[in-house]
């Protein structure tokens, strides 16, 4: 039971957010519920909440809009709600405002409880990476400051969004060591994402055009076909 949590629930579909009230509530979290953009903004800076479960498709002020509002003022944990038709876009988009999750409906009760759980654990804990905070890179092109949290490519801070940054700090502390698509799913999102293995896919090619000279030739996070990735020193 997450007693004493709040999460806030950014949705006009009345079925679903009440359907999502009650899946949360009987695991003991707080329910703020809002209807459109600018509640949720209100109820954001009234109530402060510690997640927020945000849709994408909303009248007046969409989640896009949203989201990018919340973050130009809070890190909170945000999970989007998502069609399936739509969701490799969505997830896409959502790497550039900074969204860390994603559900796609119709979303189910358990899975709804785990990516809430899981989101919010993260958000507690920093990564196995972050907590070492010794790792180092520099070829010249590319610097990687973990301890710093800091990414440099051609002379240029990068910036890479939380999860990025997770993702890239993991392969880096593995330099030449192949890691597999479960392995970077349970280190990078929690246990309850290891079969979601389009999220590599899509965090790897956002990746690559942030850090990579060439992205269609990268050089630095090589791909095992049917396997995982792996980070590799040029340097």
């Amino acid at each position: 039971m997450e007693i004493g949590k709040k999460v806030l629930i950014v949705d006009d579909d009345e079925a679903l957010v009440r359907l999502m009230d009650q899946v949360l509530t009987r695991q003991g979290y707080e329910m703020l519920k809002a209807s459109n953009g600018q509640e949720a903004l209100r109820l954001l800076f009234d109530q402060r909440p510690d997640l927020v479960l945000l849709d994408v498709v909303m009248p007046g002020m969409d989640g896009w809009q949203t989201l990018d509002r919340i973050r130009d003022v809070s890190d909170i944990p945000i999970i989007m709600l998502t069609g399936r038709r739509r969701a490799e876009e969505d997830i896409v988009r959502g790497l550039e405002y900074g969204a860390d999750d994603y559900l796609l409906k119709p979303v189910g009760n358990r899975e709804l409880v785990a990516r809430v759980r899981a989101t919010l654990r993260r958000a507690e804990f920093p990564s196995s990476a972050e907590a070492k905070r010794e790792v180092t890179y520099s070829d010249g092109f590319l610097t990687v400051d973990i301890a710093e949290r800091k990414v440099i490519v051609n002379g240029g801070r990068v910036k890479l969004t939380p999860r990025e940054f997770r993702l890239f700090a993991l392969l880096v502390e593995n330099a030449g060591r192949i890691l597999t698509h479960k392995q970077i799913l349970e280190k990078v999102w929690g246990w309850e994402y290891t079969d979601d293995l389009d999220y590599v896919r899509i965090y790897i090619s956002h990746l690559r055009q942030k850090i990579e000279p060439d992205s269609m030739l990268p050089r630095y996070i090589i791909t095992e076909p049917g396997v995982g990735y792996s980070f590799q020193k040029t340097g």
